[in-house]
């Protein structure tokens, strides 16, 4: 269950999301995700008080984190979708190159550090939804690859789970309680081993459908080296989330 709370700090407001976990035997912890969204996971059974208190001692750093949050957003520029521009795939930065042509066959193809994108009038709506439409296809065709991959090693996924793609403001991925795993398409823009974070993590919802000790002992065993790939993840959402 969550609920929405908020701390204050000084003339300062902010809302923060109280997640129970029925499997948490640890205190209180208080998370501010890279988007800026507070939450604090609490043990079931604490008391509104309590979680309150833990908050407020710790409320310095939470304004702290939630505007190094904001401030990385409010840096990122919209794309235009013209020639020139930066693009993002599998962690590499290619130049955007935009061809006029009625009659050409691939929309969209990568030769060399360019991805080159063709149509009609090179009207940068239809840039954009070109884009987006081979990102979908390169994510699907390559999160199914890394799936297999994981499955391959993971003791307890006997058998690979279904997925979907599923554009998402705030998350790169979740775990359904029926075990279907929903990943961000704009995850393709992040280098592999990003997006084996992320699938990984989602995997591991299917042993431990909560964010409990036991579940992060989980992905340690898995990946001993995921607190650093999901910190570069982190330190890139707002650039990978973009258009």
């Amino acid at each position: 269950m969550t609920s929405p709370s908020f701390l204050s700090y000084g003339n300062q407001r902010v809302e923060y999301t109280i997640r129970t976990d029925a499997e948490r035997r640890a205190k209180i912890a208080i998370h501010v995700e890279p988007d800026g969204r507070v939450i604090v996971d609490v043990p079931e059974g604490a008391v509104q008080v309590d979680i309150q208190k833990a908050v407020q001692k710790r409320a310095r750093w939470v304004f702290s984190q939630v505007e190094c949050a904001r401030n990385r957003f409010r840096n990122v520029r919209e794309k235009d979708y013209v020639s020139g521009e930066e693009i993002l795939y599998l962690g590499r930065r290619y130049v955007l190159k935009v061809i006029k042509d009625a009659e050409g066959k691939r929309p969209v193809r990568l030769r060399g550090n360019r991805l080159e994108v063709t149509c009609a009038s090179g009207d940068p709506d239809i840039v954009r939804a070109n884009i987006r439409g081979w990102y979908r296809v390169k994510a699907r065709n390559y999160f199914d690859r890394r799936l297999a991959f994981w499955e391959e090693r993971l003791s307890w996924v006997i058998k690979r789970p279904p997925f979907r793609l599923q554009e998402m403001e705030k998350r790169w991925g979740s775990c359904t309680p029926q075990g279907e795993i929903i990943l961000n398409p704009h995850l393709i823009k992040a280098p592999q081993e990003c997006i084996d974070y992320v699938i990984l993590h989602e995997l591991a919802h299917l042993r431990h459908h909560n964010h409990s000790s036991d579940f992060w002992i989980t992905i340690e065993q898995a990946d001993p080296d995921w607190s650093r790939k999901k910190m570069r993840l982190d330190q890139a959402v707002e650039q990978l989330m973009q258009g």
